[in-house]
């Protein structure tokens, strides 16, 4: 049955227009590319935030020229108020959680490749494909709205803690219309995201080709197919969620919103609901939603990284088990997020358990990449120095998360810039570099050209040493107490910390340019690259056995048989150091 469907999947005809072919096409790859774009539009208006809070951190009083043409009440002739700045801290931990760090390593390169990897024409259901997208895209103008409209975006923050959210205007601008449009962007962003989801795994087990078992799927197709059962569930939380914030705003409910509530010298009009209900419903998707964007990073950086050593990884088996022990755990673990909610501290130590066990998990997969590298004689290019300084990052970031898993010195960090330092590394930076690891190396596949190599080295290096400039800092500002969400530093305590965050703020600036060379180097490769051989790593997967780029049917009507693990490398007595998967060429064991 498995393998008459892969044979049958390609239910739609080639496509025929410009529209049908780059706009509202069928085909995964475009789709894929489209999710891509989206994620890089999304991350530089991250990031131009990013810079606009850095900038009013360090020069509160400074103007801002043509700020004041976006809001004028937010931004009054160029100077940052304290509520525009929450409300740029909202919508940039939106666009790069939600726009950015789910789009891009998940559904942008999973939609590309994993049809390919398995030996699939297409998604198993191409017309919800191009509607997961164009949904998606529905929901990011509904949230960059937020900008233009009077009431302004919402100052909740990207986590949107009830009440605040739930009361409109009596809390403060931009919790009116601008809070309404935050929740029904995320809203239909998961339904989006749901049925990406859905598609995901009905590819990955009904459309293997012949030959390809589950374990024979490389690791970057199992951390898509592990992505993908985690986000069927935690947007399907977050969904019902976001209606019920919603309700609360505007239709009088109280899900949210406890009795005997004054906000603004007004009592609200509400009783019986919880603000607690919010973030138990809001964090039981949200810390999913960390490993729904790291773990596609992981898996395409074991896919670079035993791509470029040109030797198996200890165990890649137990590589895709702790992914598995990683995606079963984020679901007990939300709770670590609430050590400072009051809840009964018998309940912070149970989550408090889990919390430091799924660190085991990922620090085997850690220990198996550096016990691999180990006498490896790694092929040093612009992929591979991504897939490292994620191993860096990843492991930078994660250390801090030791401390916070501790209640009674979380207690203590939560409101810090500790936590953000942590949460950016761990998550942001790691994801990203997954993200730059994953766009180099199969850039030749997806366009057909080559990327410079010395523009890719130095963003590399440039983003590397920035990043560490950055967030570094934070966790020290955070040991000194230095509060979170605050827009300027007035407090005696805090005045001195202030060359701390001149030296980080200037750090960002750089940072942020270096990544226009990246940009740069993305489109001048795509319209003036070296023309790409089909396998310019020497790769053993099915994605490297066709033409580059793809054709439409991705094998040109032929259907690949598999007979190989997906990394068959260092084999001797083959005419090159690797089989590739498709190859019936027999291999010698040791």
């Amino acid at each position: 049955m498995q393998e008459h469907s892969a044979q049958v999947a390609h239910v739609h005809a080639p496509p025929e227009g410009f529209i049908r072919k780059h706009v509202f096409s069928l085909d995964h790859k475009v789709i894929g590319k489209q999710y891509y774009a989206l994620g890089l539009t999304a991350v530089l208006i991250g990031m131009v935030l990013s810079w606009l809070m850095r900038f009013h951190l360090v020069w509160p009083a400074a103007k801002v020229p043509g700020l004041e043409l976006l809001s004028k009440v937010g931004a009054p002739g160029g100077v940052i108020t304290p509520e525009y700045y929450l409300s740029l801290l909202t919508m940039h931990g939106t666009l790069m959680v939600f726009f950015v760090l789910t789009n891009a390593p998940f559904a942008g390169f999973g939609n590309y490749f994993l049809p390919i990897q398995i030996g699939a024409e297409d998604m198993a259901f191409p017309r919800f494909n191009m509607m997961s997208f164009w949904v998606t895209f529905v929901a990011f103008l509904v949230l960059i709205t937020a900008f233009f409209i009077p009431d302004g975006p919402p100052i909740s923050g990207w986590t949107a803690y009830a009440p605040l959210s739930a009361v409109g205007n009596d809390a403060g601008p931009g919790l009116g219309w601008g809070q309404n449009l935050w929740g029904i962007s995320i809203a239909i962003f998961c339904i989006g995201q749901l049925l990406g989801s859905l598609n995901f795994i009905a590819t990955t087990l009904d459309l293997r080709t012949k030959g390809m078992t589950l374990m024979r799927m490389p690791a970057s197709t199992w951390a898509w197919f592990i992505t993908a059962c985690i986000g069927l569930m935690a947007f399907a939380v977050l969904l019902p969620a976001c209606i019920l914030l919603i309700l609360d705003k505007n239709a009088g409910t109280s899900f949210f919103i406890p009795a005997g509530l004054v906000v603004g010298d007004k009592l609200q009009p509400h009783a019986g609901g919880s603000p607690l209900l919010w973030q138990h419903m809001f964090w039981f998707f949200g810390h999913p939603e960390v490993y729904i964007a790291i773990l596609p990073a992981m898996g395409i950086v074991t896919h670079v990284l035993v791509t470029s050593m040109r030797k198996p990884m200890l165990s890649a088996k137990v590589i895709i088990y702790s992914m598995m022990s990683i995606g079963f755990l984020s679901w007990v673990v939300w709770g670590h997020h609430m050590f400072v909610s009051g809840m009964n501290p018998f309940s912070s130590l149970l989550f408090s358990f889990p919390t430091l066990t799924i660190t085991i998990p990922a620090t085997i997969v850690t220990l198996i990449w550096l016990g691999s590298l180990y006498g490896a004689n790694i092929q040093i290019n612009s992929a591979s120095l991504f897939a490292l300084g994620f191993i860096s990052m990843f492991v930078s970031g994660g250390i801090s998360g030791f401390f916070l898993a501790q209640p009674s010195i979380d207690i203590y960090l939560h409101a810090t810039y500790f936590v953000v330092g942590h949460f950016h590394m761990v998550m942001g930076v790691a994801a990203i570099f997954g993200i730059f690891s994953g766009t180099y190396f199969w850039f030749p596949k997806m366009a057909g050209r080559m990327m410079n190599e010395t523009l890719g080295k130095l963003h590399f290096w440039l983003t590397f040493v920035g990043t560490y400039c950055i967030f570094m800092p934070f966790h020290y500002l955070g040991l000194v107490g230095n509060v979170r969400r605050y827009s300027s530093f007035v407090d005696d305590f805090m005045a001195p910390l202030m060359p701390v965050h001149k030296f980080i703020t200037i750090a960002a600036f750089i940072t942020g340019a270096a990544q226009f060379i990246f940009i740069y180097n993305l489109v001048h490769s795509h319209f003036r690259g070296k023309p790409a051989p089909a396998n310019p790593w020497n790769a053993t997967s099915l994605e490297w056995s066709m033409p580059s780029p793809p054709p439409w049917d991705n094998f040109g009507g032929k259907h690949p048989v598999v007979y190989h693990d997906p990394y068959q490398y260092g084999v001797k007595g083959s005419q090159g150091d690797y089989v590739m998967q498709d190859s019936p060429e027999s291999i010698v064991e040791e």
